[in-house]
């Protein structure tokens, strides 16, 4: 019965997440890049934003909370097993226009936040609520609109934010400890159920207190897992320093010239390596998806072009931990040797014990592990708020009992249909949240300029 599901599921996927979807959302990155400026060229300004504090604004967290926040939700197991899916199916040319859709995509995941600031509300009990669905309803009275984007974040929440991530964490705990530690007759049942309590324990221990307590966890969590990641991409990168740009050479020549047949690699077209670098790159980094927007509505700001700012920086570092993680999985080579889908796990595997054997795995198993568990935490936020706007905030504290369970649940069973049913939900968030940054895009514009003209003088 749950294969027939599946079945029908990655349909659907195949569906929503088809070429409209992806050029609606590579058109309107383009479209708010030219409508904002190329609001991208004040990365620096933005990232020093990030780091300074606005004590004084209305708000729950500082700037910098509740980007790491967002950030704990986006920086995920896309931006490494998602690279990887990306070449196994797009060829390494994919990684290029993964890059590029990172870079455009700054100016959507800015112009969600500012909109989402902007239409803000104070809930009952003083807390900032916002997101697309506020825009929806504030903007153009579109409540219809606006619960259809909450009802599909609340199910998406539930799936890759919750369930996938901890049975992502559990899998990979066991594989290596079995790999390493354990003999192979280990008894999985027992080993998952002991994973999942702890994991809900966690889990319990950092969402029950709401979006401070997330907040200064993600603080600590994020930038720590973050550097360590990206340090150990690093010195992988720097014992093969003079692949690098061999390595960067072929993803270059590859987005424009396709992939011809390389050892077990069947060669892909340009076409293909466009369709999957794009898609890949849209859900590595959620701009567009108005997910991240939830949070930065919570944010203690004065403007809302400040938090905005702010915000398109985590994108920026999602291209970083994506440009990195696709450098080491193509100058491994090991792409070459023919991996189908579904095989993302064993592909990276093998490139990082490429290069560094047992540590290798380490850095891996550190990055997957640590960006799944922060997935889970931000994503809950997502969720809650959801959940609010559609049943109220008393509904809230029962959402976050649940969240605990499922965080349990997911450990001890396995499904691809939570993956297939999650991306679906992922894809029809967009489309309300596309079409409000679109019809707002004078609002954008004009909030844009008005911020730039005032520091300019």
């Amino acid at each position: 019965m749950i294969e027939k599901i599946n079945i029908i599921l990655e349909t659907l996927v195949g569906w929503v997440w088809g070429v409209p979807l992806i050029v609606l959302l590579f058109g309107t990155h383009i479209f708010l890049t030219v409508r904002t400026g190329f609001v991208q060229r004040h990365l620096r300004h933005a990232l020093n934003l990030s780091v300074t504090r606005d004590g004084k604004s209305k708000g729950d967290v500082s700037r910098f909370g509740a980007l790491v926040t967002a950030m704990a939700a986006t920086l995920g197991t896309g931006n490494i097993y998602g690279v990887a899916v990306a070449v196994i199916a797009g060829g390494p040319g994919a990684v290029f226009w993964m890059w590029l859709t990172g870079v455009f995509g700054m100016a959507s995941r800015y112009s969600e936040s500012l909109l989402s600031i902007k239409y803000r509300v104070t809930n009952e009990r003083g807390q900032m609520s916002g997101g697309p669905m506020y825009v929806l309803e504030r903007a153009f009275k579109a409540r219809w609109a606006a619960l259809l984007f909450a009802l599909f974040t609340a199910l998406a929440a539930f799936g890759i934010g919750n369930t996938a991530q901890s049975n992502t964490i559990t899998e990979l705990v066991i594989a290596m400890s079995q790999k390493y530690f354990l003999p192979i007759e280990t008894n999985h049942d027992v080993f998952a159920t002991v994973i999942g309590l702890v994991l809900a324990l966690l889990t319990g221990a950092v969402i029950l207190g709401g979006i401070r307590s997330i907040a200064r966890f993600c603080e600590l969590l994020v930038p720590f897992m973050a550097a360590l990641y990206i340090l150990g991409c690093l010195v992988i990168l720097a014992l093969d320093w003079r692949n690098i740009i061999p390595t960067i050479e072929v993803i270059v020549k590859a987005a424009f010239t396709g992939q011809s047949a390389v050892g077990g690699f069947l060669g892909v077209a340009v076409a293909q390596a466009m369709r999957h670098g794009i898609a890949r790159g849209l859900f590595s980094n959620e701009a567009g998806m108005g997910s991240g927007a939830i949070v930065d509505a919570a944010a203690k700001t004065d403007d809302p072009v400040k938090q905005a700012l702010v915000s398109s920086t985590g994108v920026f570092w999602s291209v970083v931990v994506c440009t990195l993680t696709g450098l080491v999985i193509v100058g491994s080579g090991e792409w070459q040797v023919g991996f189908s889908r579904g095989q993302q796990a064993l592909l990276c595997g093998n490139a990082f014990h490429h290069y560094l054997g047992v540590w290798g795995d380490g850095i891996l198993v550190f990055g997957l592990v640590t960006f799944a568990f922060s997935t889970l935490i931000g994503w809950s936020y997502y969720g809650e708020k959801s959940i609010e706007y559609l049943a109220g905030i008393r509904a809230v504290v029962y959402y976050r009992w649940v969240w605990v369970a499922l965080a349990f649940v997911g450990a001890v069973w396995k499904s691809d249909a939570v993956w297939n049913f999650s991306d679906m939900m992922n894809g029809l968030m967009a489309i309300p949240n596309l079409v409000a940054l679109l019809l707002l895009n004078g609002i954008i514009a004009a909030e844009t300029k008005r911020y730039f003209s005032g520091i300019s003088k």
